[in-house]
């Protein structure tokens, strides 16, 4: 082989190994350009998933994941508490709408109450000053039915201080006996004209115990010896034989106050002068309200007469 060949022979495999080497870098290096690729992609994939809606550029994040949700809890926790303020000052505003809402309605009740008393105690004060027998209370319908009608004995006139007519020409005897009743004479000039009145139905003289007892209720009606008074004016009646006389002032000093001290007393009396008038009915009206009333004084201090008058008459 001649030189020239052999030349020619070693700048071919030359070429060969020189080719080979300039191939090699070059594959290396795109196949790097693709896994740098992929790896970018994959990390802008992530960015995204892990900060949603940025620009795609990656920044290196200031607070840690910890913080970042305490931070992220704190907004809506301030939202909802701002939320409570404004119910609260809200329900506030309502409660002070209804409070004033409920002193007005108080007041106007108050009022209205007001009227309604004034009226009452008007309304009681005509019905006084048209008929002299006190208006029957709500709570004594039993009663009020005994005095109902104009032909029974309940229903007679009510009784006035008018002086009783005096039996014709009294005699010198009795005369003579009734000066002899001694009027007292004390500080109390109310008390002294009851005693006077009760010393002459004591001694008998009823006309005269009618006369003295009419003044004493006439010129002393709030004195604290009254209910006594109107009592006995009733008991001067009826033990002068004058039921019908005697019935309202009983009716009277009962209806006046249930609690007074004479008022049991006139209670049971009224029923003995239906008694003796001959009405059952109301008679058995009166002693059963009675004894519903003073349960205590039909067992105890008046039993002996209420037991007296029950046996007198038929009561279903």
């Amino acid at each position: 082989m001649s030189r020239a060949r052999i030349w020619q022979s070693m700048m071919g495999s030359f070429a060969l190994v020189a080719i080979a080497t300039t191939a090699a870098p070059a594959l290396a290096q795109d196949d790097s350009e693709a896994r740098v690729r992929k790896l970018e992609a994959e990390v802008r994939a992530l960015q995204r998933r892990v900060f949603p809606g940025g620009s795609g550029r990656f920044f290196e994040p200031e607070i840690t994941g910890s913080q970042a949700v305490t931070t992220n809890r704190a907004t809506p926790s301030t939202t909802a508490v701002t939320d409570i303020l404004a119910r609260l000052d809200a329900l506030e505003v309502s409660l002070q709408s209804l409070t004033a809402q409920t002193e007005e309605n108080s007041n106007s009740l108050r009022e209205l109450n007001t009227r309604l008393a004034a009226l009452e105690v008007t309304s009681g004060a005509a019905m006084a000053e048209g008929s002299a027998t006190p208006a029957p209370a709500a709570s004594q319908t039993n009663l009020a039915a005994m005095t109902g009608g104009a032909s029974n004995a309940a229903s007679t006139p009510a009784p006035t201080a008018q002086t009783p007519a005096q039996p014709a020409g009294p005699s010198a005897d009795r005369l003579a006996a009734v000066q002899q009743i001694a009027k007292p004479q004390t500080d109390d000039a109310g008390d002294d004209e009851y005693s006077y009145g009760f010393r002459l139905w004591d001694a008998g003289f009823y006309p005269e115990a009618q006369q003295q007892l009419s003044l004493f209720v006439e010129k002393y009606p709030n004195h604290p010896r009254t209910t006594y008074g109107r009592n006995l004016l009733g008991r001067a009646y009826l033990d002068d034989g004058k039921p019908r006389e005697a019935a309202p002032w009983f009716l009277q000093n009962y209806q006046s106050d249930k609690t007074a001290l004479r008022a049991p007393d006139s209670l049971l009396f009224l029923g003995e002068s239906m008694i003796a008038l001959g009405d059952t009915s109301r008679a058995c009206i009166a002693l059963a309200e009675f004894g519903e009333t003073y349960p205590a004084l039909a067992a105890g201090r008046l039993s002996d007469r209420y037991q007296a008058n029950l046996g007198k008459v038929d009561c279903n």
